[in-house]
């Protein structure tokens, strides 16, 4: 990678609550705000944010979305004011020309973003852009988008996107580790994206009972694809917190460099 380019990176968010918990997990995140340059902007896709259309976070201030229930007030009192960037919504727009990109005023920074954050950047002062996952499109359409946004690397802008590879919370086991069904899928995509075939991974509809049970709706996935569109051909690719949790929760997250 050239020395100034912005690393790729797809983190397996799990639940809210590593917000507030020290684990292998939390120390993973935040050990890549140390590593790297700090990023004039970062650009974050979220499993929480679905739409019907492509929008950006366009406001100065985003607020801190807090999209969950049943979980302890510290949680709901914890707040990521970083600053927005009209600035970076106006770029992505014109670099996702000629779909149309929504410059959106009334969403904020979710928990997909801010629970990752704030063990990343804990001093929220690194300005935040959000993009939406247009529901009514194909896999291929997000991996693309994410392809055509891959050049903002080399202009400061960190590429983030939060999800989980399996993530199926009616299947939850806070006893077991992981189904074998959930360890076979994780250990697929990843085999698939150390060997460099994306095209596995956007395909994953095609992979079967165990990716039907690790995706039973899509939100959680399809931000992984666009940051494997992001990758360039000279990046590094590393595997990191390799695990899965609660049965069926994929930790497993992806950082190009």
């Amino acid at each position: 990678m050239s020395p100034s380019r912005m690393p790729a990176i797809f983190f397996g968010h799990g639940s809210p609550m590593n917000a507030l918990e020290d684990n292998t997990f939390t120390q993973a995140w935040a050990e890549i705000g140390r590593r790297f340059p700090t990023p004039k902007a970062i650009l974050m896709i979220s499993a929480h944010w679905m739409t019907h259309q492509v929008a950006v976070t366009a406001m100065q201030q985003p607020k801190t979305i807090h999209d969950f229930g049943g979980f302890p007030p510290a949680l709901f009192a914890m707040q990521y004011p970083a600053p927005g960037s009209p600035e970076l919504a106006e770029r992505i727009t014109q670099l996702l020309a000629p779909v149309r990109v929504v410059q959106d005023q009334a969403w904020g920074l979710d928990h997909g973003t801010w629970s990752v954050l704030a063990k990343v950047y804990p001093q929220a002062h690194i300005p935040v852009v959000q993009l939406s996952l247009n529901m009514n499109e194909e896999p291929a359409f997000h991996y693309e988008l994410g392809r055509q946004l891959s050049v903002l690397r080399d202009e400061g802008v960190m590429l983030m996107a939060s999800g989980n590879v399996v993530h199926n919370l009616r299947q939850l086991n806070p006893s077991l580790r992981a189904y074998d069904w959930a360890e076979r899928f994780d250990t697929l995509i990843r085999d698939a994206i150390v060997a460099g075939k994306f095209e596995q991974a956007v395909q994953f509809d095609q992979m079967g009972t165990d990716a039907r049970l690790s995706i039973p709706t899509t939100e959680h996935f399809l931000p992984l694809l666009y940051i494997l569109g992001a990758k360039r051909d000279d990046d590094q690719t590393e595997v990191f917190c390799n695990e899965l949790a609660m049965g069926s929760i994929s930790m497993t997250s992806y950082l190009f460099h």
